[in-house]
């Protein structure tokens, strides 16, 4: 008897989609092999890594990555649609992971994306991997649309956060799903003022404040107070730019899982524990990998049932 055909659905969350790693180095220890993968925005990013090969190559990386590498990576223009425009990061995945396309990968893979103009779920299994990337990451607000054929593309977690569907359209018989929304118990809070403007170096919004506005016309810059102030939020205790995209961002996903979770729950869900690891906080890969192996081996007696392995 041949065993299960094996799906792993990646969901969304920007930062704390680095658990992801820890998921599939646990799942490789346990002898678990994905043989199928979808990815949502961040895990559309992890789970194009697992499937090209290059799974190492990424850990490597963001566990050694600082703010300043972060920032360097953001290209900002504001007349795009978004703040970020993405090419850099789009030229960062390629070299990573090669010009390839994602028919001939090692696995079948889909990254999930939503159509600007008409709402639809779209899954990408096919063509060149970093342009279906490019539009799986496309959070509104923050990156510009991509442009894939005739259509304009945005994130794919605004539609399918957690792409169970897609893994067993694929032909997984047992869909093991990483919901990374699942424990934030605090996602909807705004950002303290101790947060926003600490300078002393360890906070993410003084370099990345700095980084953006090297991208704006010298002209513009006169305006940096101002411009903070709207992205990040006044010293009062109002919700900032980011507070306003990420913490709606999260209301909306949470919802929307929950609502498909109901029509098509996966065999296993996987829920890392990441409430404390903010939407932006990639310099925390560490702490997140690590949780995304704990989430494994919580759930592991439940795994090896769902996949026929004798505990």
């Amino acid at each position: 008897m041949s065993r299960p055909r094996i799906g792993l659905a990646l969901g969304s969350g920007a930062a704390r989609g680095l658990a992801h790693i820890g998921v599939i180095r646990a799942l490789a220890e346990a002898g678990i092999e994905p043989d199928i993968v979808c990815g949502s925005s961040i895990g559309a990013i992890v789970g194009a890594s697992y499937a090209a090969g290059k799974i190492e190559a990424l850990e490597d990386w963001v566990r050694t990555i600082t703010w300043r590498e972060i920032v360097s990576l953001l290209d900002v223009r504001f007349s795009s649609g978004g703040l970020i425009e993405g090419e850099r990061l789009i030229r960062f995945l390629s070299e990573l992971l090669g010009d390839v396309a994602i028919e001939n990968l090692a696995k079948p893979f889909a990254a999930i994306a939503t159509d600007f103009h008409s709402g639809r779920e779209i899954w990408l299994k096919e063509g060149a991997l970093t342009e279906a990337l490019r539009a799986s990451i496309a959070l509104p607000g923050l990156f510009s649309p991509a442009k894939v054929g005739d259509r304009w593309l945005v994130d794919g977690g605004i539609v399918n956060p957690v792409p169970v569907s897609p893994c067993r359209a694929l032909g997984a018989d047992i869909v093991i799903a990483v919901n990374l929304n699942g424990d934030l118990v605090s996602k909807h809070s705004v950002a303290t003022p101790e947060s926003r403007v600490k300078t002393d170096g360890q906070g993410p919004w003084p370099e990345l404040l700095e980084g953006l506005m090297s991208d704006i016309p010298s002209v513009v810059r006169g305006g940096v107070g101002a411009i903070a102030e709207r992205l990040l939020g006044p010293e009062t205790g109002s919700p900032g730019y980011f507070d306003v995209i990420f913490g709606s961002v999260n209301i909306m996903q949470d919802h929307i899982t929950r609502s498909r979770m109901a029509g098509d729950p996966p065999d296993v869900m996987l829920t890392p524990r990441l409430n404390q690891i903010g939407l932006l906080e990639f310099n925390r890969a560490e702490a997140a990998i690590e949780e995304g192996r704990r989430s494994v081996q919580r759930m592991l007696p439940a795994l090896k049932d769902a996949v026929g392995f004798s505990t």
